[in-house]
């Protein structure tokens, strides 16, 4: 079996579908097989080119195709990238794919999964979809491009479906989305839920006096809420923004309030909404908040140990169309989550069924400020949640497992299996 993989991230990159496939990639490596990615060669944060066309790393053929970098800010530019990167990505994937090959296309850029289908059946290839999110509805869902956009959707959409019902399997990252694909009419049979993962041997809870970086930052003897990774269209930080502010107020009205004083919030990473937060920040002169850039990957538990807890969003619209992938770093680093969302959605059901957290409504800043006060109030309750959802990751969201399920679905997509005799089209 040799797997071609495709995705505009990969290793050293840290972004997180990049993440994800790398620590898929290397894994199968291990197990012997022959596993080649095509990626950009660009990074997530649009600093700089990878140097390195074709290299291979831990028996992993990589292949880096040359694409625009006009950033994720506008809608214009971030076409561009998509497009280009999906015309390189088919052009090398083409010479590459051949018979017997399973073909894995993840959704950064959305559709994929349509040039990997063509390509599959044409070369004799399986093609299986590892779908982070669901596109076009997500871009609808934030009204993205207008009525022109909408018009485009609906033609995008039965296109993306035959993609999904053509593929030997699709593999989605919650429950949800897997029961909204079933509506779009793709088979049963062909979806298969996996959830995101993070690697328990590489984050372990970190005591807060013992994080060397929570002291660097002076934050010895704060009570440390925490936003890490991407803030994007996706999330709320509308609510957030106001929960800051009326602690901040709060804190100024009662200096005899050490709780509230104590309070800081942490934000590490990056997204489009990040500048909508240093410019409240500054508008409304808050001092209780810092702001990070991403942290190296190396020390990804003592960032996530940094918060005593940790703060999740997204839009309700989206539910069944995302799933938040820091949550299981979260639960790694043993941290609570507040969940800012529906009370019905993935992340919500994981929180409450776990009991490592609470789920807060969109909107409603008092009752964000009830949960972070309480737990800041009961340092056993917050670290019990903790130890909880440490506990839970252990059993569900570690990357072992996760890598175990993914090593299964694909032996048993394999052309060859379950009596495809799928000719070896080599050329």
């Amino acid at each position: 079996m040799r797997i071609l993989l495709i995705n505009r991230y990969f290793y050293p990159d840290y972004a997180p579908t990049g993440v994800l496939l790398s620590d898929l990639a290397f894994a199968l490596s291990q197990r012997g097989i022959h596993v080649t990615v095509i990626t950009s060669r660009l990074r997530y944060d649009g600093r700089d080119l990878l140097a390195s066309s074709h290299e291979t790393i831990h028996g992993v053929d990589i292949y880096r195709v040359w694409s625009p970098a006009h950033g994720r800010s506008g809608h214009l530019g971030r076409g561009l990238d998509y497009g280009s990167f999906c015309l390189a990505g088919a052009w090398r994937l083409w010479r590459l794919a051949r018979g017997a090959d399973i073909i894995l296309a993840k959704t950064d850029p959305p559709l994929l999964s349509v040039m990997a289908a063509v390509i599959a059946k044409i070369r004799g290839a399986r093609a299986v979809n590892w779908l982070q999110d669901v596109f076009p509805e997500v871009a609808e869902a934030l009204e993205v491009g207008g009525r022109a956009g909408r018009r485009s959707f609906q033609l995008l959409r039965p296109l993306r479906n035959w993609s999904l019902r053509a593929a030997g399997a699709n593999v989605v990252v919650g429950s949800a989305m897997a029961a909204y694909l079933k509506q779009q009419r793709v088979p049963r049979d062909k979806i298969h839920v996996i959830s995101n993962w993070a690697d328990g041997n590489h984050i372990v809870p970190i005591a807060p006096a013992n994080n060397d970086l929570r002291k660097a930052w002076g934050l010895t003897d704060r009570f440390v809420v925490g936003y890490a990774g991407n803030l994007g269209r996706a999330h709320d930080i509308d609510t957030i923004i106001e929960a800051i502010t009326l602690l901040h107020q709060r804190a100024m009205r009662s200096p005899q309030d050490d709780v509230a004083r104590r309070i800081v919030f942490v934000f590490i990473g990056g997204g489009v909404q990040h500048a909508t937060l240093e410019r409240e920040v500054s508008r409304r002169e808050l001092t209780n908040v810092q702001i990070h850039p991403y942290q190296p990957q190396q020390h990804l538990a003592e960032t996530l140990g940094v918060a005593d807890l940790h703060l999740v969003s997204l839009n309700p619209k989206l539910e069944g169309l995302i799933v938040p992938s820091k949550f299981y770093g979260i639960a790694a680093a043993g941290r609570p989550t507040l969940f800012i969302g529906a009370s019905d959605g993935e992340i919500a059901r994981l929180v409450a069924q776990s009991d490592c957290g609470f789920t807060i409504s969109p909107g409603d800043a008092k009752a964000l400020i009830s949960r972070i006060l309480q737990l800041a109030h009961d340092p056993k309750l917050c670290a019990s949640m903790g130890a909880r959802a440490r506990a839970a990751f252990e059993v569900q969201w570690d990357k072992a497992r996760a890598l175990a399920q993914w090593t299964e679905v694909l032996k048993t997509t394999a052309p060859g299996t379950d009596g495809d005799e799928t000719p070896d089209r080599r050329s």
